[in-house]
Order: structure tokens, then C-alpha cells, then sequence
């Protein structure tokens, strides 16, 4: 016998598990059904693909066997089993990085950190909530050699030759105080039907039934199996004879969440490509939804035998917190994830099943607002991502969206935007490059504001990126206000030019500022403060410049901001009939440094910033 510790990580992951989570306890057997169900998954394809593999018998099966009186429950499968090299891996370590971050995840509410459990793929340390020992005995497929693994889930565990008969994998729970309620074959019963009535192999359970006889007037215990789950493919089955009880129950099965999606969206598709989709909208995003290693969360079945759970080929990345099942009748059984990323077929089951997505979701949005504001305040940025890669579905996801606004609480579409436009104006018009507080006090703000025009406010760290390569919402031209060319649209024809008679005063600020800036001109879109600064309409502004710096993007060129006065501005009247001195100098570097500041900038040299501006109060007090 081997006695081997448990990694770090795992020893941390089964405390946190059995003394932070005890208030469901019940998903222990949800999870050991799901692994039981994954293991014959993946048998059953390798039988299909694999000549290695044809030959074995499949019987594939999930046995429950429940001792009442010892207090033991057995969860055996005929699936693809586990060598004594899997068994230490796969239950003594954590081998997928974005695991350890179920640690740092957790709320204190139990309910929602239950729910961690499947979703971070940790789902076998369960058992050790409601049991003090547990036993695990597998055989992989094509070995003869079986092996016992044993542990209390306290020290580590120990590993030993074993024997099985058949492929497979037993689980032995050796139930204690926080797991005797589960000895009892109704409760057990009542666990598969609530999560697990839809896995796509059958479940028995073996256990005694008490049968009354009349004969001898007693109840009279019999060993009974029976199986207790219906083991249908529901979404093969057509939406009239579904109910949405059926549905919830298979989302939480495949899904591994506690709570009921926000949506669902059943498609059967006929004609030159056969399949069926079903897809949900969880309630909550996934937690892995902004790593780099999300898991993907469709399933691929060929005509019902399941593929692959994992594939990111199956949906743009955007959608990436969509739930569900993908189902081909043209696929190949032996499909792999380099011919997805080539094949005709599944190009075309994902460009449509990607319209269907966004069309159901328009229609929520339409009919159903109040459950479409849920939506969007878990999903409204990955639809942003969609804007930046999907050019075919560009339009909708514009409908889709929703944005911040200075005209209206709350959030709105481009549709009501639009709505509430200007007689005569042409453009919708946006600010990026920061915090929403930042941005709504913007000096670039203040004429739109004095014309009434809406300015939506994008303060999402993407919304540069992604906007900046979106040039129109329909026949409407989207504009930054923190771009240079956006202020010819607010000249007034009727004004006067101003910056002729400013050119002294533009000649000497450049002379003054010389390579900090790229020009010095008269504004027209300022209205209280003096001075702002705005970037050329093919440049990042200075807020995305110091992003790209921060994630590692030191090579960057660093264009230079223009620099915009006010004319109207007391400030500029005065230096405008100042002479040359050293406080037109002060002054000019201080209207270009706070001009920096309200764009949320870090001055280069603050401790020169504060000398001038001391000079400038000693002179004003």
C-alpha cells in the first residue's frame, strides 16, 4: 500500500468544501453521477472511433447500491475507468490552474458557493461532506490491473492494487453524521430525479423495499433494483411535450448550476443539414468567464453519442457563457477538434445557431424588458467583445447593447438614442477613456450639454477598443467627442471664426508647450472650463495609451495630444492680452496639465505642476 499526501491546494479545497458548504450536502451525489456519467461518455465514443477499443463489451450503466444498515452507499459505472497514474491526478491534485481560483471565490453564502463546485470541476471532493471514508476501486479500459483508492479527506490517501471485474469505476461512501439522512432509498431517489433524470444512461439503484404482506400481515423487506431515472435525451424530444421543469432540470445536470437559467432557446433544424440545439442563458455569469482558460460550455453529441464538452469551437468566444447542447446527425463519431475548427458542417451550425442566439434575445429585449435587464447586467460586455469580431451580426448586437447616457437614468439602446436625437443632427455621439464618474465631468461635455445633445458614456476598459472600429449604428454616424474631428460638428455657421483672432495667443502656447503637444487650437466644444485635450481620430486617446502600457505594451508610440482653449474663456481673454512673461508661461503649462487631469492622466512631472501653480496663488491672493 502507497500513502501519499494530498496537494496543498486539495487539503485547502476539502476544508473549505465540508466545513463551508454544508448546507446542501446533497449535491455530493449529483456530482458522483455526473463523473460516473462523463466516464461513460467517453467510453462509448472511444468504442465508436477507436479500433483499440471496438472490441470491448459496453454495457453502459450507473449502479446505486445502498447498504441502510452499515450506511454505505456504492456509486458504480461500466465507463472508461482509471489507472493508478489517473487516480492520483485526477484525485489528489488539482491539474487545471483556474481551479485554485475556486478558493479565492467564495462569498460565505453556501448556496452560492455550492454552485462552485461544478462549475470549477472539483465535484468528487464532495463526498467527503457527507462521508468520513471514502473508497474509490477503477480499471481503466484495455488493462487488467484495477486499483483501490482510500481516504479520509483529511491526511491524504492511500493507493493499492484491487480487483474488478469489468471496466469501470465504484465509489464507496462510507456515510457519516452529516451524510446518515442520505442513507434512505426515498431521498436518494428524489437526488436523481432533481439533477440527474436526464443523464443519457440508465441509473439503478439496488436497496431494500418494504413491501406489505397481507398474507403475514407485516412489511417484509426485498432487495430490490430498480432504475430511477427516465435516461432519455430530452432535447431530442419535441418543445410540445417539454415542460419548463424539464428543461430546468436538465440545465442544472449538464450545467452544474444551483439556479434556474434566465432563458432557454430549443431549436430543431431539417433539410440539407439535420440537428438540434438547445441552448440556456444561465442567471449568473460563469466565474471563468474573463480568464483565458474558460471552460466552454456546449456539449457536442453525433447522433446522441456524446463527443465533446470542451471544444471552444463550437461557439464564438463571445458567447462564451452559453450553457447547452449541440446534437449533429452530420458530424463524424470521430471528430476532432482540429477538423471542427475546418468542417463545413459545424461552420454552419454555429453560424446559425450564433443568429438564433441573438435573435431570441432581440425578442426578449422586445417583449420581455425587465428579464432582458437581467441579461444585460451579466452579459452587456462580452456582447461588446462580439463587436470587435463578429462583422456579420454587428448590427444586432448594436440592437442588443445597452449604454449609459447623460440624458437618461439607468441604461438605454441605440434605438431609443436615436429616438430622442436632435432635429437636424446627424451623429450619436460618445465618450470613452475611464471611470464613469471621470468621464460624466469631462470639460469635452460641456457644449454637448449646453446644446442638449446625449452623450452616451462608455467606461467599460474595452469600449475604446471595441468602438473605435465602429463607424455607424444603421445609417448613423457613431462619433468620440475625445476626437479631434468630432468638433467640426459643432461649429455654428452663424458664429464668427474665432481663431483668427487668437492666432497670437495659439502661436505662443505652441512655442511655450513645443513637442508635448501636437497643436494648440481654439476649441468649440467648451463651454465653462478653459482648456481639454483630444486625440486625432486615428490615434488611441492618452487613457487607452496608459492601458496598453499597463498590459505590457511598452513599445507603443506615444502620440501627442492636441490642446484645446476656449475663447470665450476669462482665462484665455487675459492671456490673449498678456505679454510674454513667466506667468503666460506658468500659465500655459498649467492649462495643458489640468487639461490632462480631467482626462484621468498622470502628470509627468507633479512636483513642477505644484511650483507653477503655487506661483500662479501667490500672484491671485
Amino acid at each position: 500500500m502507497s500513502k501519499r499526501e494530498f496537494q496543498t491546494e486539495v487539503n485547502q479545497l476539502l476544508q473549505l468544501i465540508i466545513h463551508s458548504l454544508y448546507s446542501h450536502p446533497e449535491i455530493f451525489l449529483r456530482e458522483l453521477i455526473s463523473n460516473s456519467s462523463d466516464a461513460l461518455d467517453k467510453l462509448r465514443h472511444l468504442t465508436l472511433v477507436d479500433e483499440a477499443y471496438k472490441s470491448l463489451p459496453f454495457d453502459p450503466r450507473i449502479d446505486l447500491e445502498l447498504d441502510e444498515e452499515k450506511k454505505t452507499l456504492t456509486i458504480a459505472d461500466t465507463g472508461i475507468g482509471m489507472s493508478e497514474e489517473d487516480l492520483i491526478s485526477h484525485l489528489g491534485t488539482i491539474a487545471r490552474s483556474g481551479t485554485k481560483n475556486f478558493l479565492t471565490q467564495l462569498s460565505g453564502d453556501a448556496r452560492k458557493d455550492s454552485n462552485l463546485i461544478g462549475q470549477f470541476g472539483v465535484g468528487f471532493y464532495s463526498a467527503f461532506m457527507v462521508a468520513d471514508r471514502v473508497e474509490v476501486v477503477s480499471r481503466k479500459a484495455l488493462e487488467d490491473k484495477a486499483w483501490r483508492w482510500v481516504s479520509d479527506g483529511k491526511s491524504g490517501f492511500d493507493i493499492e492494487p484491487a480487483e474488478r471485474a469489468v471496466v469501470g469505476t465504484t465509489v464507496l461512501l462510507h456515510f457519516n453524521d452529516e451524510g446518515a439522512p442520505y442513507a434512505n432509498s426515498w431521498r436518494l431517489q428524489e437526488i436523481v430525479k432533481k439533477y440527474s433524470n436526464h443523464i443519457a444512461f440508465p441509473i439503478f439503484l439496488t436497496y431494500d423495499k418494504s413491501e406489505w404482506k397481507e398474507d403475514e400481515k407485516k412489511s417484509v423487506k426485498t432487495r430490490t433494483t430498480e432504475q430511477v431515472n427516465v435516461a432519455s435525451a430530452l432535447w431530442r424530444r419535441p418543445k410540445n411535450e417539454l415542460t419548463d421543469e424539464d428543461y430546468k432540470e436538465l440545465y442544472k445536470s449538464i450545467s452544474g448550476d444551483w439556479e434556474d437559467p434566465l432563458f432557454w432557446f430549443h431549436t430543431k433544424a431539417e433539410g440539407s443539414l439535420e440537428y438540434t440545439t438547445l441552448f440556456y442563458v444561465p442567471s449568473k455569469a460563469p466565474l471563468d468567464l474573463y480568464q483565458a482558460e474558460y471552460k466552454g460550455g456546449v456539449k457536442l453529441y453525433v447522433k446522441r453519442v456524446f463527443i465533446m464538452d470542451d471544444a471552444k469551437e463550437l461557439l464564438p468566444q463571445y458567447l462564451r457563457f452559453i450553457r447547452g447542447i449541440i446534437d449533429s446527425e452530420d458530424l463524424p463519431l470521430n471528430v476532432s477538434r482540429e477538423i471542427l475548427q475546418q468542417n463545413r458542417v459545424l461552420t454552419s451550425i454555429r453560424t446559425a445557431s450564433v443568429k438564433k442566439i441573438l435573435s431570441e434575445l432581440k425578442n426578449i429585449a422586445a417583449n420581455q424588458p425587465e428579464q432582458y435587464l437581467k441579461f444585460i447586467s451579466e452579459y452587456n460586455r462580452p456582447l461588446k467583445e462580439g463587436l470587435y469580431g463578429d462583422f456579420a451580426n454587428r448590427e444586432t448586437l448594436l440592437e442588443l447593447i445597452r449604454f449609459k447616457s447623460t440624458k437618461v437614468e439607468g441604461l438605454t439602446s441605440l434605438a431609443d438614442v436615436k429616438s430622442r436625437m436632435n432635429e437636424g443632427q446627424k451623429s450619436i455621439y460618445y465618450i470613452t477613456g475611464g471611470a464613469e464618474s471621470l468621464l460624466r465631468t469631462s470639460p469635452l461635455l460641456e457644449i454637448y450639454k449646453k446644446k442638449n445633445l446625449e452623450v452616451l458614456i462608455l467606461d467599460d476598459d474595452i469600449d475604446e477598443i471595441v468602438f473605435s472600429g465602429v463607424e455607424k449604428y444603421g445609417d448613423i454616424d457613431l462619433k468620440a467627442v475625445n476626437k479631434a474631428g468630432t468638433g467640426d460638428d459643432l461649429k455654428d455657421e452663424a458664429e464668427p471664426d474665432k481663431a483668427a483672432t487668437l492666432k497670437p495667443l495659439l502661436d505662443k502656447l505652441k512655442a511655450i508647450l513645443g513637442d508635448r503637444v501636437k497643436d494648440v487650437r481654439a476649441s468649440v466644444r467648451l463651454a465653462d472650463s478653459p482648456s481639454c485635450i483630444v486625440s486625432d481620430d486615428e490615434e488611441p486617446s492618452m487613457q487607452m495609451q496608459q492601458m496598453l502600457r499597463a498590459m505590457g505594451q511598452k513599445d507603443i508610440p506615444a502620440p501627442k495630444p492636441t490642446l484645446e482653449i476656449n475663447p470665450d474663456h476669462e482665462i484665455v481673454k487675459k492671456l490673449l492680452a498678456r505679454p510674454d512673461d513667466a506667468v503666460a508661461t506658468d500659465a500655459a503649462w498649467l492649462l495643458l496639465d489640468q487639461a490632462l487631469l480631467m482626462e484621468g492622466v498622470p502628470l509627468k512631472d507633479p512636483a513642477t505642476f505644484v511650483q507653477r501653480l503655487n506661483r500662479i496663488l501667490n500672484l491671485s491672493i
